[in-house]
């Protein structure tokens, strides 16, 4: 088995030809072609993604949307722009930024969750929608915890200074002190040094370092539950985005009679 593994991995990327059957013979065997991989993480990932969307989307009837985000950096804003565009036809939506590890790209984020509805546009042929265009017309929620981490501290806090929706699971991590390293030493090592930071608006206090983010709603998952399936922050998410559709639920209006000219 040893020698199959040490192959596969000297073969990475490469096509790898596999004669396999259920029983140590010739009869029945067939031939398989496999690419191995470097890592099955992103596989991992992909999988956890998907059975998240499928829970909200079942819990929910298919009418809220879910979102994660796994850093603030390009491919953290590729997973956003993969998954918030297409379930813009939902009523709500949650953000999840737990795990997510920072970056720069929370501006961006936050500035898009914040669009707000000025009208309605109508197109012939098609439904009407909101305008401006990538408007999430609903309620939202966050989902935060420990590894939410620099650039996922600051998300949340912007999240919750900006009052866009209830934030559920546990207080961030509390590191934004940005850093810049020096020139290399001669020994090859190097030395980080903090830059910058950051205070509230009134000038009185330094926010978030070293405190982190506190949740609107504090809960922490159970490690034996969530590794069987049982994702309580999750969980508490969905129930938080249902009672909102009660309360804070948006319905695009039909459109009026058209003018006749």
């Amino acid at each position: 088995m040893n020698n199959i593994y040490e192959a596969l991995v000297n073969k990475v990327g490469k096509q790898v030809k596999l004669v396999i059957n259920s029983a140590a013979r010739e009869q029945g065997k067939h031939e398989v072609t496999v690419i191995p991989i470097a890592s099955e993480s992103g596989l991992y990932y992909h999988k956890w993604v998907s059975e998240n969307i499928e829970k909200v989307s079942k819990a929910t009837n298919g009418r809220v949307g879910y979102v994660h985000i796994p850093d603030m950096g390009v491919e953290g804003l590729n997973e956003f722009t993969k998954y918030y565009y297409p379930q813009l036809s939902k009523e709500a939506l949650i953000i999840d930024v737990r795990g997510n590890g920072g970056g720069f790209v929370s501006p961006i984020v936050v500035e898009r969750l914040s669009r707000v509805a000025s009208q309605i546009t109508n197109t012939r042929y098609s439904k009407p929608d909101v305008d401006p265009y990538g408007t999430m017309y609903g309620p939202l929620v966050l989902l935060c915890n420990e590894f939410s981490a620099s650039d996922g501290d600051i998300v949340t806090y912007r999240f919750k200074f900006y009052k866009l929706g209830t934030v559920v699971g546990k207080r961030t991590w509390g590191g934004v002190t940005g850093i810049r390293g020096s020139l290399p030493f001669l020994d090859g090592g190097f030395l980080n040094r903090p830059e910058f930071s950051r205070y509230d608006l009134e000038g009185k206090e330094w926010i978030i370092e070293g405190k982190g983010v506190e949740p609107d709603i504090t809960v922490d998952n159970d490690p034996y539950l969530e590794f069987t399936g049982t994702d309580q922050q999750l969980n508490k998410a969905i129930e938080v985005i249902l009672q909102d559709l009660k309360t804070k639920g948006k319905k695009i209006p039909d459109h009026p009679p058209y003018p006749v000219k």
